[in-house]
């Protein structure tokens, strides 16, 4: 990251992990993919799936998309956990659970929009 290129992280990763105090390989693997991952959103970055296999895929030195199947399955299923445990963002509420009456109210008038923004589509 700062002095050791690990595979997978690019610049924008290597700077996330850095600002979370996670410099080396060594802190890396002492915290292991989730918790890395988990450290980046909590630090208010919106990292998307892909940084989550990275970091496995740095830790098993092969490329992300090398990362088993069934070994991504519980990657995300232990980072929905953990994100569920985090606090709401403190710039907006809490999202109040969408119905079927507001989504039939809604479904023919709304815009049409993208679900990432440009610079989250951008790899590292």
């Amino acid at each position: 990251m700062s002095t050791v290129k690990l595979r997978n992280i690019g610049p924008k990763s290597a700077a996330w992990l850095r600002q979370v105090g996670l410099r080396t390989r060594e802190d890396l693997e002492a915290v292991g993919a989730i918790d890395a991952f988990m450290r980046v959103k909590r630090a208010g970055f919106r990292p998307s799936l892909n940084l989550l296999y990275a970091l496995e895929g740095a830790l098993l030195d092969c490329h992300w998309q090398e990362v088993p199947e069934a070994r991504r399955t519980e990657l995300v299923l232990a980072a929905e956990a953990a994100t569920a445990l985090l606090p709401p963002p403190r710039n907006r509420p809490a999202a109040s659970p969408v119905t079927t009456t507001q989504v039939a109210d809604t479904a023919d008038t709304a815009p049409a929009f993208e679900l990432f923004d440009e610079q989250d589509a951008s790899e590292d």
